[in-house]
C-alpha cells in the first residue's frame, strides 16, 4: 500500500517517466504510478519533449531542486482528462505546456507580468500546487516513494498531470512536435530579444551562446529588426546554424565580437546584448556590458550557480553611459498570449521550428541526449514518444 497522506488513489495509472533520483546521477527511466488530475489540473499524454539546458542544472545541481524528481519542462501533447473545476480545456484539445504557471490574478499577473506568477515560486519544489504529489515511484530499498516534477511539469513522461494554469491550448492540426519547442526555449530565447532586450528595427545585438535559448533569440533580434545581429558560440556548428536563423555575424568568443561589434556599429557598439551561455558565470557580465553602447542593455537569460552571488563589473561604465543589466525569466513572456502568436509566426514562414531540432530521441535515450548536449552537437535535442 502506497502510505498514508498521499493523493487519493483514484484514477491512478502507470507510465513511463524518466527520474532524476539525486544530483550527479543519471536520468533512470522506470515505470511510475501517476494519479489522475485533481481540481485546476488536467491529465496529459504526450507527443513529444524537449531537452532543454535546465534539466541539465537539476543534474550538476546549480539548480537546487527537491530530489527525486521527474524532468523536463519543454512539452505538448493532448489532454486525456480533467479534473473538477477546469473549463479553461476539454479532453482531446492539443495544448503546449509552459514551465511557469500564470493565474492572472495575483499582483505579478495583474501588473502584466505573468513570467512572474506567484504560482510559479516553488516551480522546482517537487509537489504541485496543493502541495501534494502525482507521481510515486519505488525508491532506494523498495521504498514508496514521492516523486516531484521539474516545473511542475515533468515532460521526461509518457503522461502527465499538470496545473491547468500550465497549459495554453492551440489550434487543431499543429504538429504538436514543433509545439513542444514553443513551451521553453523558443518563447524564452524571442522573448528575451523582443521584450527582455527591447529591441526594435535599426537596432544592432549580441547573442552569447547559440544553444536552444540562443539559436531563438537570433530569431527574435531578426524579426525585431535589428540591422546587425552577432552570434557568439565557440562551436562552429552552432555559428553556422546561427546564420540560417537570422545571424548577419558570427564570432568564436565575446573579445571577437566586441571587434565584429566595433567595427560594424563604427565604434558606437550593440543596443543590447543577450547572455544566452549554458551557465551564466560572474565573470561574464563586465565583457558582456562591453558589448554594449550608451543606454546599452545586458539581458542575463541564462541560469547562474546558485551558490554564486558576486559579479565583476564597471559602476562608473554603468554609471556615466546610462547602461542596463536586465534578467529575463521566460524572455518576460505572457504564455497564452505569446504561445499562439509564436505557432501562428511559424505557419507564415516568419518562425522557423523544424531547423532547431538536432536530433530526436526515445525516452530511454534520455542520457544521450543530454550527453550530446554537453558535447555541442545540438542546437536542441527532442524526445518523440
Amino acid at each position: 500500500m502506497w502510505r498514508a497522506g498521499r493523493t487519493a488513489m483514484l484514477g491512478r495509472m502507470r507510465t513511463t517517466a524518466a527520474v532524476l533520483w539525486e544530483p550527479g546521477g543519471k536520468w533512470e527511466v522506470e515505470e511510475v504510478e501517476l494519479d489522475g488530475p485533481q481540481a485546476g489540473e488536467v491529465l496529459v499524454e504526450l507527443t513529444a519533449s524537449g531537452l532543454c539546458h535546465s534539466d541539465e542544472h537539476m543534474v550538476t545541481g546549480d539548480l537546487p531542486v527537491a530530489y527525486p524528481m521527474v524532468g523536463g519542462h519543454e512539452g505538448a501533447g493532448r489532454v486525456t482528462e480533467i479534473g473538477p473545476g477546469v473549463t479553461e480545456v476539454a479532453v482531446g484539445d492539443p495544448v503546449v505546456m509552459t514551465f511557469l504557471p500564470s493565474c492572472g490574478r495575483c499582483p505579478y499577473c495583474a501588473r502584466g507580468w505573468p513570467s512572474l506568477c506567484n504560482d510559479g515560486a516553488g516551480a522546482t519544489l517537487g509537489p504541485q500546487l496543493d502541495g501534494t504529489y502525482r507521481f510515486h515511484a519505488r525508491g532506494p530499498g523498495g521504498h514508496d516513494t514521492d516523486v516531484g516534477q521539474m516545473c511542475l511539469l515533468g515532460t521526461f513522461a509518457r503522461h502527465t498531470v499538470v496545473p491547468v494554469k500550465s497549459v495554453v491550448k492551440i489550434d487543431e492540426g499543429f504538429p504538436l512536435d514543433l509545439a513542444a519547442l514553443v513551451g521553453c526555449g523558443v518563447t524564452t530565447g524571442f522573448g528575451s530579444a523582443v521584450r527582455s532586450a527591447d529591441l526594435r528595427a535599426g537596432d544592432s545585438a549580441v547573442v552569447i551562446g547559440v544553444g536552444g535559448i540562443g539559436a531563438n533569440a537570433v530569431q527574435g533580434a531578426r524579426v525585431a529588426g535589428c540591422r546587425y545581429v552577432v552570434a557568439v558560440d565557440p562551436v562552429e556548428f552552432k555559428r553556422e546554424q546561427a546564420l540560417t536563423l537570422g545571424a548577419t555575424h558570427t564570432a568564436a568568443s565575446i573579445d571577437e565580437a566586441w571587434e565584429v561589434v566595433s567595427e560594424l556599429t563604427r565604434g558606437q557598439l550593440a543596443d543590447a546584448a543577450i547572455l544566452c551561455t549554458g551557465v551564466a558565470e560572474g565573470a561574464d557580465l563586465q565583457p558582456a556590458l562591453q558589448l554594449v553602447g550608451k543606454h546599452g542593455r545586458v539581458v542575463v537569460t541564462a541560469l547562474g550557480h546558485a551558490e554564486e552571488d558576486t559579479a565583476s563589473l564597471s559602476l562608473l561604465e554603468l554609471t556615466l553611459y546610462e547602461k542596463q543589466i536586465r534578467g529575463a525569466l521566460f524572455g518576460s513572456s505572457a504564455a497564452q498570449h505569446d504561445v499562439p502568436r509564436l505557432l501562428e509566426m511559424h505557419n507564415l514562414g516568419q518562425l522557423k521550428l523544424r531547423e532547431l531540432i538536432t536530433k530526436e530521441y526515445t525516452l530511454e535515450q534520455v542520457n544521450t541526449g543530454y550527453e550530446d548536449m554537453r558535447a555541442g552537437r545540438n542546437i536542441r535535442g527532442l524526445i518523440r514518444y
